[in-house]
């Protein structure tokens, strides 16, 4: 049985490990209504992105050549899986929740024949991944430094896909990340970006005249749109991580408060005990003079 010291100094550290989460908690509640803002915002530019894209690709004569990034390379032998997630973890299952879905993406891939390749953004998804496909492991990028996140730390990463698609280094580009819903509710996704996903008939019945050429529009549009999805990415992935963070640390301060109201009865049941056994040793030794 645990010494009245030990369990002063156990519920002393719970306590302080209480502060903490405590803390934790209302830093991710003050950060969660400026990503959530920021998430919400570029949810209409992404979508209207991809309308854009849609109308103009409409716009193609009959037997024109579409670029690449729309058509694709006319296979699919060759896998980029783009993984978004966060720098820090104590924010319950969201890291782990995307990497599981871009490992249940590539084991599904790999087992028909492809060949697959990671490019992750944030170390926790590194960390996740890097046991079972380190070797796929094109190269790790870090947002640990970034205070706020804009639209340039997302183009570079938009860049370096073009980049590597122009050097053939793969044929299908998916994007992961956790879409956010509620504080409670975050939503791991897959997005295809390379080529562009283009539905039949989601572009408009208008007609339309584009200055200039409908193919050099693509061409300045498609590489755009590559970052404007990473952009949204980013940022739904900030909004959730806050609000599984706010959850966990809510969690977290709850079963501390639990944890000390068990110890404190204990420590009080152990005092008690004690005390006792100490009137009954002089009681006796009264009684025996």
């Amino acid at each position: 049985m645990p010494s009245l010291k030990d369990l002063r100094n156990r519920i002393a550290s719970v306590k302080a490990t209480q502060k903490i989460t405590k803390a934790m908690q209302m830093v991710a509640a003050s950060k969660l209504r400026r990503a959530q803002a920021a998430a919400e915002a570029a949810r209409p530019y992404a979508e209207r992105m991809e309308r854009v894209i849609a109308n103009v690709a409409g716009g193609l004569g009959a037997g024109a050549p579409a670029p690449a990034l729309l058509r694709g390379t006319g296979g699919d032998g060759t896998h980029l899986l783009v993984v978004c997630t966060a720098e820090r973890g104590l924010c319950g299952a969201f890291n782990s929740s995307i990497a599981r879905l871009a490992r249940d993406k590539a084991t599904a891939l790999m087992a028909e024949g492809k060949t697959v390749k990671f490019l992750c953004v944030g170390k926790k998804g590194y960390d996740l991944l890097k046991r079972q496909f380190g070797s796929q492991i094109l190269e790790l990028i870090e947002l640990r430094g970034v205070r706020q996140l804009g639209f340039e730390h997302a183009d570079s990463i938009g860049r370096k896909i073009a980049e590597l698609f122009d050097k053939s280094e793969f044929s299908v580009c998916t994007l992961f990340f956790s879409r956010f819903r509620s504080v409670i509710t975050q939503i791991p996704t897959a997005q295809q970006i390379v080529p562009v996903h283009v539905a039949k008939g989601g572009g408009s019945s208008a007609v339309y005249d584009f200055e200039p050429e409908t193919d050099e529009l693509l061409l300045a549009l498609l590489p755009r749109n590559i970052s404007v999805q990473v952009f949204r990415a980013l940022l739904e992935n900030a909004a959730s991580e806050q609000g599984a963070r706010m959850s966990a640390m809510d969690n977290a301060t709850r079963n501390a408060g639990e944890m000390i109201r068990k110890q404190t009865l204990k420590y009080n049941r152990t005092r008690q005990a004690m005390i006792t056994k100490e009137l009954i040793e002089i009681i006796s030794g009264a009684e025996a003079l």
